[in-house]
Order: C-alpha cells, then structure tokens, then sequence
C-alpha cells in the first residue's frame, strides 16, 4: 500500500472509531415537551425576571442547545447543580420528559427572535 493511501486509511478508521465511540444523542418528542413546559415560563418564561433572593437573572431558555438543556435537568435532578426550586422541578421529571422538554426548547425562538 502506497504511504498516501495508507494515511487516508488510517485516518478513515479513525474517524469511524471516533464516531461509532460517541455516545447515541436521544432525541426527545417537541410535542411531548410543550404540554411539560408550562411549569417552566413561569420564571423562564418572564421578561427581565429576577429571582428574589438570591437576586440574579433568570435565562430564556427558547432557543437554547438541546443537549445542554438535558444535560442541566438531569443534573439538576440528581443535585450536581445546586439550586432548590430547578432540583424540585427536575426531579418530577422521568429521563424521557427531559428530553422531550429539551426538544421543545431548542426548537423555539427566544424572545428577542419573535
């Protein structure tokens, strides 16, 4: 095998290795995951809400990664971020809401976009 084309087979296979080692990315039912919404808008779902205490920003979530909204929930969820109100929320949601909520969001426009 010629140098050249032992390099293109080379970096085909790793480029096949790579792909088939990565995780599998569920997709989660946008529909679904508009009925679960609700709960949400009413902090994300405001314009210029501040939580009280303590007092910060609370995001727009239309729009936002899919992957990083599943992967906020279920960390939520299992209390590797620390916020009481998000934990409470996350936790009454089984994997597949997550990721059907995920799928709503990310498939909606944020505020400023509408």
């Amino acid at each position: 095998m010629k140098p050249a084309a032992r390099k293109t087979t080379l970096m085909l296979a790793s480029a096949l290795t790579l792909v088939a080692a990565a995780p599998a990315f569920a997709r989660g039912d946008p529909v679904a995951g508009k009925a679960l919404v609700w709960t949400c808008t009413g902090c994300h779902g405001v314009e210029g809400y501040k939580n009280a205490y303590p007092n910060y920003h609370v995001p727009k979530l239309g729009g936002q990664n899919e992957q990083y909204l599943v992967n906020a929930l279920t960390e939520y969820k299992k209390g590797e971020r620390a916020h009481p109100t998000m934990r409470t929320q996350a936790s009454s949601f089984s994997d597949k809401d997550i990721t059907d909520i995920a799928a709503y969001l990310s498939s909606v426009g944020t505020a400023s976009e509408k």
